[in-house]
């Protein structure tokens, strides 16, 4: 796994005798195609955390959630999700425009699993896979570069209480977000949220929103 590893793994690795360790199990985890049991694992996962860098070498993670099925296994090299409205920052996508370099986790938590991707993103608006996502703004489509099945000891174990109903469905009126409604915010949304403040509940105030985040109503 010469191309997997850099001096500066490897400067850890020799500190800590694990180089040859490290190529064994490098050898028996890591791939660059999607396998049956990864295709079956990813698509059946409601989020993930996506890891990008910007132009300076900055990196940054973000938790990116859906609907059982947002993340499409379209071949054994390429994998698609759907970006939907945030908080119109565009980290992430930016990052994606600037260096396209990703890292994805996916995680079970219930029973403890977990697999790691490396790749390559892009994204476009009007991409054909747009009508098969309800809500969503643009279709980012990831090649892999490798991917590879984690240890799972120091996952946590927790149950799924609910999904969030933010979360875009099909014939269904994703509601609005509660932070658009804070008061220091209405001279500066996009054309689409403006005019639909007064219909999610007024304008709110910022500590309203903490409170709102406080009781698990954000």
């Amino acid at each position: 796994m010469s191309d997997f590893f850099d001096d500066y793994h490897r400067a850890v690795q020799d500190r800590f005798e694990t180089r040859a360790l490290a190529d064994r199990v490098a050898a028996l985890t890591v791939h660059t195609e999607i396998q049956e049991s990864d295709k079956l694992f990813i698509e059946s996962r409601d989020m993930f955390f996506l890891a990008s860098v910007d132009e300076h070498g900055q990196p940054t993670c973000s938790y990116k959630g859906g609907e059982p099925g947002f993340l499409k296994v379209l071949d054994t090299k390429n994998i698609a999700f759907p970006s939907y409205d945030g908080n119109g920052m565009f980290l992430s996508m930016g990052n994606i425009s600037a260096t396209a370099k990703i890292g994805m986790l996916f995680l079970d938590f219930e029973k403890p699993n977990r697999l790691r991707l490396h790749g390559t993103a892009s994204f476009m608006e009007g991409d054909s896979l747009t009508k098969a996502y309800s809500g969503a703004d643009l279709i980012v489509r990831v090649a892999v570069s490798a991917i590879f099945v984690n240890c799972p000891r120091y996952i946590h174990r927790y149950q799924k209480v609910a999904s969030s109903h933010y979360v875009p469905k099909p014939a269904c009126e994703t509601p609005f977000a509660q932070w658009k409604r804070i008061d220091a915010l209405q001279d500066v949304l996009p054309p689409r949220d403006q005019g639909k403040v007064e219909n999610a509940g007024g304008v709110i105030t910022n500590e309203d929103y903490a409170a709102k985040i406080m009781a698990g109503e954000g």
